[in-house]
């Protein structure tokens, strides 16, 4: 789609509306900074470029190289403006109001990440604890945690790119759950990330809900190939994956999983590596995989793979629950409610789980570097959580040289990354993967897969 060369200024929608001269330097200063602009500009180019189908953040990138952003002060605050920008985000010459929401989100979390969390000596950054705290922050600054509300939010994770039939089966899902008075959160693209809450809006008019939340959680490194849907009214940008998927299992008080591929698999994998840490035995966390009848032969291969990979006690974290929307919604509804009774027991927050570990393996951001994936272990001798970090790190690796712009010229410049382990965990792994690459599961259908790694057995 043609770029929109008129120059566009907006003002704030939402937050930021008032500000103090400080404030607005400070915004000014943070949002032109090094990092901090190119992270802005390319966060607020995937908002921009709402409906795109394409799901490579390189190819976006150079598609739009003549885009900018700045922040210009204003007597009264701010105004962001920009030229370049994605024709999509323009009805009539006007950008669409829920975009101008989104890119102030951006700014603010961009701002507020390197002003209040990077540079913070209060935050201990190397620390499991610093991060849980940090992460808190980040997410009260977006005002995403709201105290006077009982424990009614579904984190739904699933594929960006997934068949008409799995997309139908989210939507209805949605619906379910919205029926039941439940907000979703998902990582805010299309696909599986877009049809619950499609659903649910629905769900939600026809209970009278006027309030219902549908909240996205992304990274910088995600963004530009899974750019916000249209139906997310609250926006956050966390600084890495880790962070992002901490976000998650802290703020929601269930899981639905759609199938999906390499991306799902790491979500998957994050989700089952906590609740395998002996420390969270006993903390209630509903967690369903779902899908059309389509979808079983996928959910089949998913549940092998955690079963020669991280074994039965794994398989016994979560149900799997085939062609019946209306189930999904029942089992999720009633085992928040056993969530609520844990918390109110325990005295844990609503809000956030401060209750449930999350070690370190899984928080210390992960770079894919060629030396660093090739390093990982891959073993089965390893305690159950400790190889689902290692596998969950593997597979960060493998998205992020499928469609993250730093993993991709990372490949360009090197070839593909080596995973390296024990024989049966790399046969698992190679099936598992094979499949994905059978059913299109590596990109937006249609896109010729082209790998990013190599598997070699010990």
């Amino acid at each position: 789609m043609n770029n929109n060369r008129e120059t566009t200024r907006i003002t704030p929608h939402g937050q930021l509306e008032i500000l103090s001269q400080v404030e607005v330097n400070e915004l000014k200063q943070s949002s032109e900074y090094g990092s901090s602009y190119d992270i802005f500009r390319r966060c607020s180019l995937a908002v921009l470029n709402v409906g795109s189908t394409v799901d490579d953040s390189k190819q976006v990138l150079e598609q739009y190289q003549d885009f900018y952003i700045r922040v210009v002060p204003q007597e009264r605050g701010i105004k962001l403006e920009f030229e370049n920008a994605p024709a999509s985000a323009y009805v009539d010459g006007q950008v669409i109001i829920g975009i101008q929401e989104q890119l102030f989100s951006v700014l603010r979390d961009v701002v507020f990440i390197k002003n209040q969390i990077d540079t913070n000596q209060n935050f201990d950054l190397s620390s499991s604890n610093g991060i849980t705290n940090a992460v808190f922050h980040i997410l009260r600054n977006a005002r995403v945690l709201l105290p006077e509300t009982e424990p009614n939010l579904v984190v739904c994770w699933g594929g960006h790119s997934i068949s008409r039939k799995e997309y139908d089966h989210t939507k209805e899902v949605g619906y379910q759950l919205g029926l039941r008075g439940l907000d979703i959160c998902t990582g805010c693209g299309p696909g599986a990330m877009k049809g619950p809450m499609k659903g649910a809006t629905i769900g939600h008019a026809k209970q009278r809900i006027y309030n219902g939340r549908y909240i996205g959680i992304t990274e910088p490194g995600i963004i530009a190939a899974e750019s916000p849907n249209p139906i997310v009214n609250e926006l956050v940008i966390m600084p890495d994956i880790e962070k992002r998927l901490e976000a998650f299992v802290r703020t929601g008080h269930g899981i639905v999983i759609f199938p999906g591929g390499v991306g799902t698999t790491e979500e998957i994998l994050f989700i089952l590596g906590v609740l395998l840490n002996p420390a969270n035995k006993n903390i209630p966390f509903p967690l369903i995989l779902t899908g059309p009848e389509c979808a079983s032969d996928y959910f089949d291969q998913i549940d092998r793979f955690i079963k020669l990979t991280l074994g039965q006690e794994a398989q016994e974290l979560y149900q799997i629950i085939i062609g019946d929307p209306d189930k999904v919604a029942r089992e999720i509804s009633s085992g928040i409610e056993i969530v609520r009774s844990f918390r109110r027991e325990n005295s844990d927050a609503y809000y956030y789980n401060w209750i449930l570990e999350v070690d370190a393996e899984f928080q210390q951001p992960f770079h894919p570097t060629h030396e660093n994936v090739a390093s990982l272990e891959l073993d089965s001798g390893l305690p159950a959580h400790e190889l689902a970090a290692n596998l969950r790190r593997a597979f960060s690796a493998i998205v992020a040289g499928n469609v993250k712009d730093e993993g991709i010229r990372l490949i360009e410049q090197h070839g593909p990354y080596e995973i390296r382990g024990e024989a049966k965990i790399m046969r698992s792994i190679d099936e598992l993967l094979q499949s994905f690459v059978q059913h299109q599961r590596m990109k937006i259908p249609g896109a010729r897969y082209t790998a990013c790694y190599r598997l070699i057995e010990n």
